[in-house]
């Protein structure tokens, strides 16, 4: 208990401390990091003020690496002071230029913020030729998705730059035949191939997959690479294609159309083709005929129909007796679960030949009582 007594006591004057201070800081979030042999260094440099009066404050390097060009910059120019308000700071950029052919190691570089009876130093070291090797990784949190070949088969990954320089990355994806990989930025809607990434920097892509129509109902894996000269990562994604079934209905000619008399049981050969992924099972046939119309199918009913394989059907067609000549709609139906193909067949019904005859014998008999009747009573 007395330990936590003493520690909040140490907080305290700590926290009080820090409020009673009175002065100016100077610093920037890394002084000491390590760079790339000839590599140019820009270090944001941060000057504020603690209890002062609003002043001007001198700000300089006062010592610098032999050889090293160091400039201290504002809104992009060169400066040698800055003025701060009370509770205030301002923002610089320290320029460091390696002089050509620098070699490996530390070099010490100092500024100094001088005020009204106040100063501030900040050192600033640069190991030279001690970085951290080129590395890209790439992860996401869902790797396997699954749906039909219609389904929308999108994965969101992060791509991450995990060493201390700035990379054009290329972006590519081996996929089966057939299959469509775009990428696009998680905060954007351009599809792109490349993108740069700072050092140390994360950003979120959206891969999107897209299949044909006709892909086999089956595991997939798509490997993802992202690239920056010899530098590379992969993620391999998959895609667990369920696969639907696709039906079509027509007769084997292809055509739609034909003849058939009143009263009168028409064949018509019928081909059922399964054009999907997946197997049709249970398939059924139904018709929407005319009024007074019979449609009856053989069979009525198929078990399963494989991908890209078909069955033959025959749909008996029946005119209503009363059915006068002319053309007439018959829609013809196959469905299996959600799957289904329809077909309108156009019937022209014709008379018979029977009643043909049957109206030329009236009308000869009508030429025969009109006859008798002129010839018996015309006289009178």
């Amino acid at each position: 208990m007395l330990r936590i007594l003493a520690a909040l006591v140490l907080c305290v004057g700590m926290l009080a401390s820090a409020q009673n201070y009175r002065g100016l800081a100077l610093y920037t979030p890394y002084p000491a990091q390590s760079v790339a042999t000839g590599e140019t260094v820009t270090l944001p440099i941060t000057i504020k003020g603690f209890g002062l009066n609003p002043q001007v404050v001198q700000v300089r390097v006062a010592e610098a690496a032999s050889g090293w060009k160091a400039s201290l910059l504002g809104s992009g120019r060169v400066v040698s002071a800055v003025y701060v308000l009370p509770e205030g700071e301002q923002s610089l950029t320290l320029r460091l230029e390696p002089p050509s052919g620098v070699k490996s190691g530390t070099y010490r570089f100092r500024l100094v913020a001088e005020g009204q009876n106040t100063r501030a130093e900040l050192p600033i070291s640069l190991t030279v030729g001690q970085v951290l090797p080129r590395r890209l990784s790439l992860e996401t949190d869902l790797p396997v998705l699954k749906g039909p070949p219609s389904a929308s088969f999108r994965y969101r990954v992060t791509l991450k730059n995990e060493s201390d320089q700035d990379l054009l990355v290329n972006l590519e994806a081996d996929a089966p035949k057939g299959f469509q990989v775009s990428f696009t930025p998680s905060i954007g809607s351009q599809e792109v191939t490349s993108l740069p990434v700072k050092a140390g920097e994360s950003k979120d892509l959206d891969v999107a997959v897209s299949l044909p129509q006709d892909v086999e109902a089956k595991p997939y894996a798509v490997t993802l690479r992202a690239l920056a000269g010899e530098t590379k990562a992969e993620l391999v994604v998959n895609l667990d294609v369920t696969g639907t079934p696709q039906l079509s209905l027509s007769t084997p000619e292809g055509r739609l159309s034909g003849r058939a008399y009143a009263g009168q049981e028409n064949p018509v050969k019928l081909v059922v083709k399964n054009t999907g992924s997946a197997p049709a099972e249970g398939v059924s046939l139904s018709s929407s005929e005319p009024s007074g119309w019979e449609v009856k199918f053989d069979p009525e009913k198929i078990d399963k129909i494989a991908p890209g394989q078909e069955s033959q059907v025959t749909a008996r067609i029946k005119p209503s007796p009363r059915a006068v000549a002319g053309d007439y709609m018959v829609t013809l139906r196959a469905s299996a679960g959600s799957a289904s193909a329809s077909a309108d067949y156009r019937v022209t019904v014709q008379t018979s030949t029977l009643w043909g005859l049957v109206g030329i014998v009236l009308v000869a008999l009508a030429v025969v009582v009109v006859g008798f009747a002129v010839s018996r009573y015309g006289r009178r």
